[in-house]
């Protein structure tokens, strides 16, 4: 049994943040006196692959910047780098601030693949580069699920961590993750503009299936109504995360600002506090439960609905691969739900198979929650951070309701 360690590590926190801190020192440079110690391994789809070292990565380094001093640039000028070689998941806060930095930090290699989102690549990748830690995202653990229920059947596969982030993995792939991989998911919650404020540690404290964890030592979290007022209890509120750490100086995971854009910083902020849009509830032991973005939610018939859960239980369907929520317009109800389900390679769409799953969400979720209408697709819209574009499937709803259609 997990020893729950949070009160205690929570407590004794303490922010030590220095002066001046060398980023390219503490990921690179002090590691790259050994030549033969890797940072990263490169491979595409088409099968070209290479590999750097600290050291390779250290003199490429100073070429850039010795390039950029050429060009006269100096200390506290603003640069932009494109590079169009690398993984389009480390131009984002997650990948380059979750996955690549942390690992650079601490002298460890990465695998960089550039390519669609394969379950079977993705597996043999994780088995010839011998992977122990995987940052994957809900929707890549739901694909895999699905095209690999038992893996270790195939891979040789020895991952003992595994965080999630973006939307909420849900027990059922928490579940899966446990039964078929040997391996629980640290569930995380943040924000580019303050990153990683909640989430697991599954070793310090126990992961509750579905949650998206407990404000991680050092932050402060909160629930906030309509009106800007904390709430407790069970109630859905947005999560806001003050700007002073519970040790009483300033958070440093906050970014500074928007550039150029002062007035939307400001509006970022009631008071002290940040908000994310994000929705969530909060149990009696502090966990939060992700409800979706505030734009997700809806009404139908009086009740207020969100697609997290719905769609959890879809994805515990046979058939069902990937599956998204929202709601449509309805002149009775206002709206109903409806759920865009893309299906595993062995199933195909019919009305039977609509029926099934209408009725698998019955068995799970109270009545008003199952989706009187579904609509299969091939591929459900995602951003390049693999998060579900709910905002293109409301608004081809929208398009398609100038009046009652049922």
């Amino acid at each position: 049994m997990t020893p729950d360690r949070y009160a205690e590590i929570r407590a004794a926190h303490r922010w030590d943040v220095p002066r001046d801190f060398n980023i390219a020192r503490a990921c690179c440079g002090r590691w790259a006196g050994d030549r033969a110690r890797f940072a990263l391994y490169w491979k595409d789809e088409s099968g070209a692959a290479a590999k750097y070292t600290f050291w390779d990565l250290q003199r490429e380094a100073n070429r850039l910047s010795n390039a950029l001093a050429a060009c006269g640039v100096g200390r506290g000028d603003m640069v932009a780098s494109t590079r169009h070689d690398q993984p389009a998941d480390w131009t984002w806060i997650g990948g380059l601030m979750d996955a690549l930095l942390p690992t650079l930090y601490f002298g460890q290699p990465t695998i960089g693949y550039r390519g669609r989102f394969d379950p079977e690549r993705a597996f043999a990748l994780i088995e010839k580069y011998g992977i122990r830690n995987a940052f994957l995202f809900p929707t890549a653990l739901k694909l895999t699920m699905k095209a690999f229920p038992c893996p270790r059947d195939r891979f040789d596969l020895h991952l003992p961590s595994i965080m999630s982030a973006v939307e909420a993995a849900g027990t059922t792939a928490f579940d899966w993750t446990r039964d078929a991989l040997g391996a629980t998911i640290n569930e995380m919650f943040g924000q580019t503009e303050m990153n990683c404020s909640v989430g697991n540690s599954h070793t310090l404290w126990s992961a509750k299936p579905g949650s998206a964890g407990l404000p991680y030592p050092g932050h402060r979290i909160a629930l906030i109504d309509d009106e800007g007022h904390e709430i407790s209890g069970d109630e859905i509120g947005e999560v806001v995360v003050h700007r002073i750490a519970p040790d009483g100086t300033p958070d440093p995971v906050f970014f500074i600002g928007y550039f150029g854009n002062p007035e939307g910083t400001t509006n970022k902020f009631r008071g002290d506090w940040c908000r994310t849009v994000d929705l969530a509830r909060c149990d009696a032991e502090g966990y939060l439960w992700y409800q979706g973005r505030a734009d997700d939610m809806f009404k139908a018939a009086e009740y207020r609905i969100g697609p997290s859960a719905i769609e959890n239980c879809l994805v515990r369907h046979a058939a069902v691969a990937t599956a998204a929520v929202v709601a449509s317009p309805d002149e009775l109800r206002g709206n109903i739900v409806k759920a865009f389900i893309a299906l595993t390679a062995v199933h195909e769409p019919s009305p039977a198979l609509e029926d099934d799953i209408q009725q698998h969400v019955r068995r799970f979720l109270a009545p008003y929650a199952f989706p009187r209408e579904i609509e299969f697709i091939d591929a459900l819209p995602m951003t390049t951070t693999g998060k579900v574009q709910r905002r293109v499937l409301r608004e081809r709803e929208r398009k398609a309701a100038p009046g009652s259609r049922r």
